[in-house]
């Protein structure tokens, strides 16, 4: 069992990473690997001018590290898309790296279909629904199986730190984390008859046709690295 997670903070050690750092070790107690895919350390490029997205029928030309993200994702038995908050809307690494792999990349074979996936939002106070929505509409785009916990797996504060204490946030992540691993296990375990495949569609793409919580606590060390809160920070912090 594999998780991949793909951060998409620009900020190291923020309230995303540390979300994503939490995760993974929920996973580790259930006896699952993770890898971690922090996109501000890679060279994604903006989608260019060229404007022929809708008539080719290769992948894009240019050159930068998304077709080896793409890869390790292909390897994973369930993918976590992890983003912060920032100007009301989706973070901007997050952005150009759905742009660039769908439009580049996945639309031509959609090689992450009935792959589970998960999405996690982390924030101030405003606007968590809306990115939410937009992460998980491309997961939909891209035909994975959605995992939720009950509710949206959103985080509430400013600070670094202030995310590992939002109590109801642990909750609904350890819960959907839990539930994909189950996913994962069932979908994984052959049947008296033999596995069954999972449904695929005919066309290969659009074009052609908590208890966790309570064992698994945030680390000390983890809270030991955020700085208590204050009003300066909160007021402008944005993840």
């Amino acid at each position: 069992m594999r998780f991949t997670f793909i951060s998409g903070s620009e900020r190291a050690g923020g309230n995303t990473d540390m979300v994503v750092d939490y995760a993974a070790e929920v996973v580790h107690r259930l006896g699952g690997e993770t890898d971690i895919i922090s996109l501000r350390e890679f060279r994604i490029n903006p989608c260019s001018p060229c404007g022929d997205c809708n008539i080719r029928t290769t992948p894009c030309a240019i050159e930068d590290d998304v077709p080896n993200l793409l890869d390790r994702m292909v390897q994973a038995d369930a993918l976590v898309y992890a983003a912060p908050v920032h100007g009301f809307g989706l973070s901007h690494l997050m952005q150009i790296f759905l742009e660039r792999a769908g439009v580049g990349y996945l639309r031509f074979d959609r090689p992450l279909a009935n792959k589970l996936a998960g999405v996690v939002v982390t924030g101030r106070r405003y606007s968590h629904s809306d990115v939410h929505a937009q992460i998980m509409n491309n997961l939909l785009l891209n035909r994975t199986i959605l995992v939720g916990s009950g509710y949206p797996v959103t985080f509430t504060g400013g600070a670094p730190g202030d995310a590992l204490r939002d109590q109801e946030g642990l909750d609904a992540l350890c819960s959907m984390i839990d539930r994909m691993a189950e996913f994962a296990q069932l979908l994984g375990t052959p049947s008296a008859g033999g596995r069954k495949a999972l449904p695929a569609p005919a066309e290969r793409n659009e074009r052609e046709t908590s208890r966790l919580r309570h064992l698994v606590p945030p680390t000390s060390n983890l809270i030991a690295r955020a700085p208590e809160a204050n009003g300066a920070n909160v007021a402008t912090a944005q993840e």
